[in-house]
């Protein structure tokens, strides 16, 4: 087994994104320095590190207010994937030596080709009142 499917992924991402509420947002930004650990940790998730940490500055500027042009649902799903990141116990629990890092790399995969485009407006946003 070297990937899950994109239809495992896409009801993984589904189901946690239905879960988010806007309390969540707070929780994920709170643990954001655990999730890097583990991204950075981890060969399935590292090549995701540079958007991970995008999403994470997406999710705190939309928390502050400061970025809202962006529907909740990608929202949702942007920390429904990272809340499955941080869930040990997911689809294929985490202490399987070799695998148990492989859903989490596919939900966290899908979930950026599903919010592309909005993260792309976003990182131009921020490049403009970066300054």
């Amino acid at each position: 087994m070297a990937w899950i499917s994109d239809k495992t992924a896409a009801n993984e991402l589904k189901e946690q994104s239905a879960k988010v509420h806007r309390g969540d947002l707070e929780t994920l930004l709170e643990r954001q320095k655990a999730v890097e650990e583990k991204v950075k940790n981890s060969g399935r998730l590292n090549r995701f590190s540079t958007d991970i940490k995008l999403m994470f500055s997406l999710i705190r500027d939309y928390w502050y207010g400061h970025y809202r042009a962006i529907p909740w649902k990608s929202i949702a799903a942007v920390a429904g994937a990272l809340l499955y990141v941080l869930n040990p116990l997911d689809l294929i629990p985490d202490l399987i030596f070799g695998f148990g890092l492989v859903d989490d790399a596919g939900v966290v995969a899908l979930c950026l080709k599903l919010v592309e485009s909005d993260l792309h407006r976003y990182a131009a946003w921020k490049e403009l009142h970066s300054s």
